[in-house]
């Protein structure tokens, strides 16, 4: 409640030690820049989905404040090849004569920019990122030769399909060997598979649809048996919630034993109370 009798009562005083998390023009934490970098660079979230993350976490923001701070994590992105990054870097180099170096463009949102990503392999450093409208060679050079003037000696450089970057990279580096990405090489021998398992997914989640009515008819009882019966029907709800990273992860697979969980468990379930209701007759 204001306290009229404040001398100072239209004044705002701000926290020097809070102003020091985050940064200059913002009031939002450098954990939430971080955070935002994770959701597009790991999880490759769109701008929209980022917001709705936020928001559910109780970080109030627009699509467009969300915008603004990506962009700002790309700043701090940029300067975050410190001293502490080359030592870091030199030790790499010690133990593997060189760096290895990967590049791979994402595009969450079509018809958008698209990021470029430059990571050291060995240590899994982030050496520049930005978003490219064209990502031809000539502006995937530009983002390559910061890391070129770094000085390191390149051992490696792993790439996907994409021929804009294998160009930019052996540009910069005409001697250096060059090998296709293993993940997205697996990945596209995996492209049935993972069709398959996408099928076998929508198939288990269809076959679940009736969960609803199961959970209104139990929703209010009390008894012993309606208790297990939700927590199966909890237990079901979670398995549907379940996601994977294929190809070496199979969210249809997933779901698909964990349901066979279930269902035995279920099974040794009714057994018991069979055997139960025997033993009283």
């Amino acid at each position: 409640m204001d306290n009229e009798e404040c001398g100072n009562l239209t004044r705002y005083f701000k926290s020097a030690q809070a102003d020091a998390l985050c940064m200059k023009h913002t009031s939002y934490g450098f954990d939430v820049l971080a955070l935002v970098g994770e959701f597009r660079f790991k999880h490759h979230f769109t701008i929209a989905e980022i917001t709705k993350e936020l928001n559910g976490r109780g970080i109030a923001t627009s699509e467009r404040n969300s915008m603004r701070l990506y962009e700002r994590y790309l700043t701090v992105l940029r300067a975050s090849v410190t001293e502490q990054t080359r030592q870091v870097l030199e030790q790499f180099v010690e133990e593997n004569k060189g760096i290895m170096l990967s590049m791979d463009g994402v595009q969450p949102e079509k018809g958008n920019e698209t990021l470029y990503v430059v990571r050291e392999v060995f240590s899994g450093t982030i050496l520049a990122a930005q978003n490219l409208k064209s990502g031809s060679a000539s502006e995937l050079q530009a983002l390559l030769q910061p890391v070129k003037d770094l000085g390191f000696p390149v051992i490696g450089l792993v790439s996907d399909g994409q021929q804009s970057i294998r160009l930019a990279m052996a540009n910069m580096w005409p001697n250096v060997p060059y090998q296709y990405c293993q993940y997205h090489y697996l990945k596209d021998i995996a492209k049935p598979v993972v069709d398959a398992d996408r099928k076998l997914k929508t198939g288990i989640k269809k076959a679940l649809r009736g969960i609803r009515e199961i959970e209104k008819q139990v929703e209010k009882e009390t008894s012993a048996e309606a208790e297990i019966a939700k927590d199966y029907l909890a237990a079901v709800r979670s398995i549907l919630l379940e996601d994977g990273n294929p190809p070496l992860d199979l969210p249809g697979v997933r779901i698909f034993e964990n349901a066979q969980a279930v269902q035995q468990s279920l099974d040794r379930s009714l057994t018991k109370k069979g055997a139960h209701a025997a033993r009283k007759d």
